[in-house]
Order: structure tokens, then C-alpha cells, then sequence
């Protein structure tokens, strides 16, 4: 069984490698968590490009964790964590929405708009630069949930192959994650949070424009609410 840590970025290689927050992170986790790391470098391409092909390359055993670039991981025991984290759920996340309410647009959502409170959400994660970031609580974890962030996905790559559930290229990012994750429940899988220790430089907050409107109609249409 092989760890593999999946990613997409538009840096390229050496510049990955040397300023990514994930490179230098796993870079001082590898020693306790040995892994396969596979990265689309100078990346343009939906998401969902480099995390399928990184499932079809896998082995049956292996486990995958899909992880943004801008993710600095502070647990040097993941491999352990997933372990598991994958005893319990078919696939792990930090952070999720409890419930799923029609037309809700991601897991910290109220409908389409962003939640007022935190009521109904698990898990947590730092925000910011590795030395200066903040925390963002959610709920109790580990939790059962119906969505999750797509800031960290994992699941073993046997239960995604015999399951036939992938990632849609029609989500070049928005609802990439969503959509994802209702895959999941159609293919009859159970999704969890797990107290896994990330710092994510961005704070998640983009959900307002062209690109994000366009993906909500897409996921609409695909999903009927």
C-alpha cells in the first residue's frame, strides 16, 4: 500500500518543489509518512484532470489524498491518520456540512449563500502562513457528513475504481468539490471528517463572480437542485 498526495499547480516544477506550502511541508513529513507525490506542474487544466489520472495510475491498495497546493501539513503522522480515518468512512476530509439542503452550493453554505453561523459543520483547520495563521473550529470531529471541502479528499483507490466515482471536468475548480462529494453519496459511500492537522493559506473565500456563478448553473443542471 502506497500514500500518494495528489495536486494541481501553476507553478512549475522547481518553483513547486521549492515555495509550494505542500512540497515544504510533506518535505518534513515524509521521514514519518512515506509517500508517492504527484503533481501537475504549470497546470491550466480543470482539477479533476490530475486527480483522475492520478486514481487510474494507482494501485488497488493504495490510498490518495487529493490536496491544494496551498496546503502546509503539520501532521507528521497522515499516513497514520488515514489509516484510520478510512477504518471508519470510504472518504475523509477536515471540514463538512452535516446535512445537505437542495440547492445548497458547498459544505458551509446555506443554500447558495454562505452560512451565518456554524451550526451543523465538522471539523477545523488553520488559516493563514504556517507561523502566523488562525483557527477555524467547525464542530466536533471525526463525524459522519454529506459534504466536505475539498481542501483535503481521501479515499482509497479501490473504493473509487469498483465504484466507478471520479472527478468532473466540467468543475475546473468551483463545485469541483461538491459535486464530488454527491458522487460519492449516489455510489452509496460514507463520508467523514477526521482531526488531521492542515494550515490553508487561502481562506476559502471566492465564491462570488463570473466563474462561480457559471459552475453553480452547471451544477444545477446536473443535479436538479
Amino acid at each position: 500500500m502506497k500514500f500518494w498526495f495528489v495536486a494541481a499547480t501553476r507553478l512549475a516544477r522547481d518553483a513547486f518543489h521549492r515555495d509550494a506550502m505542500l512540497a515544504r511541508s510533506l518535505a518534513r513529513a515524509e521521514a514519518f509518512s512515506p509517500f508517492v507525490l504527484a503533481v501537475a506542474y504549470d497546470n491550466r487544466r480543470p482539477l479533476a484532470d490530475a486527480y483522475n489520472a492520478a486514481i487510474e495510475q494507482s494501485g488497488r491498495d493504495d490510498v490518495l489524498a487529493f490536496v491544494h497546493d496551498d496546503v502546509w501539513v503539520d501532521d507528521w503522522h497522515v499516513a497514520q491518520r488515514l489509516r484510520d480515518g478510512l477504518a471508519a468512512f470510504d472518504v475523509v476530509g477536515v471540514a463538512g456540512s452535516v446535512t445537505r439542503e437542495p440547492r445548497q452550493a458547498s459544505w458551509v453554505f446555506d443554500g447558495d449563500k454562505p452560512r451565518p453561523n456554524r451550526e451543523g459543520l465538522s471539523g477545523g483547520v488553520q488559516h493563514g502562513a504556517p507561523d502566523r495563521s488562525s483557527p477555524a473550529r467547525f464542530g466536533d470531529t471525526p463525524t459522519e457528513v454529506r459534504l466536505l471541502d475539498g481542501v483535503f479528499l481521501a479515499a482509497r483507490a479501490a473504493t473509487l475504481k469498483e465504484r466507478g466515482v471520479r472527478f468532473d471536468p466540467r468543475f475546473p475548480f468551483h463545485f469541483y468539490d461538491t459535486d464530488f462529494c454527491r458522487s460519492c453519496e449516489k455510489a452509496g459511500l460514507r463520508l467523514g471528517t477526521w482531526p488531521i492537522a492542515l494550515t490553508h493559506a487561502s481562506s476559502g473565500k471566492g465564491w462570488d463572480g463570473p466563474a462561480w456563478d457559471a459552475a453553480y448553473r452547471v451544477y444545477l443542471d446536473k443535479w436538479g437542485e
